[in-house]
């Protein structure tokens, strides 16, 4: 996916999704220094915003709360390091249980030490049907700079049943979500 592209979420033999995995992954910059390189630890939090219709923010699942208040949302828990293959973080979405009044999910990640991202590469999220483990669509988060987070993507109520995916790529800066939500309010 490219920024502002829009994906629909529906399943390619028809029917909807259930149960969607977003995931985050990321390395660190090896430092170089006068012994070679070395590896250092980056802590990338990534965020679930639940927002109902009017923008509201309804809920939210971080690091500091694993599971929405509806239970629909989970996250699998906090990544220091970055170290390791595929998604570091992950957050789980049964969007039928998720509460009617959610109509919008907005996925962040942040660097809660205050890294900025020039420190990481290999960023990434992706979307995945947990139940095939098809991967859905995947974003590059490209733009490496002085920024400490990124407004991800969002996914969508589109009417009855019927999810999407937009992705959005928006630098920011903020420590927790709660620093984000100025930023985030401009993609609802």
């Amino acid at each position: 996916m490219t920024k502002g592209q829009k994906v629909s979420l529906a399943k390619s033999g028809g029917g909807t999704l259930t149960l969607v995995r977003m995931g985050l992954g990321w390395d660190a910059v090896k430092k170089r220094g006068l012994f070679g390189s070395k590896s250092q630890s980056i802590d990338l939090d990534a965020s679930a915003l639940l927002f109902d219709g009017t923008g509201n923010l309804v809920d939210a699942v971080w690091f500091r709360q694993l599971r929405s208040q509806d239970g629909a949302v989970q996250h699998t828990g906090d990544n220091l390091t970055g170290a390791g293959e595929g998604d570091d973080e992950a957050i789980l979405v049964d969007l039928d249980r998720l509460s009617p009044s959610t109509t919008q999910i907005v996925f962040t990640v942040n660097s809660f030490t205050g890294q900025d991202f020039s420190q990481i590469e290999n960023a990434f999220c992706r979307l995945v049907d947990e139940t095939t483990n098809e991967e859905l669509a995947r974003y590059q988060l490209t733009g490496s700079g002085r920024h400490n987070a990124q407004i991800m993507a969002k996914v969508s109520r589109d009417g009855a049943g019927a999810w999407s995916m937009t992705a959005i790529g928006e630098v920011a800066s903020g420590r927790t979500f709660q620093d984000l939500l100025p930023a985030t309010s401009a993609h609802l």
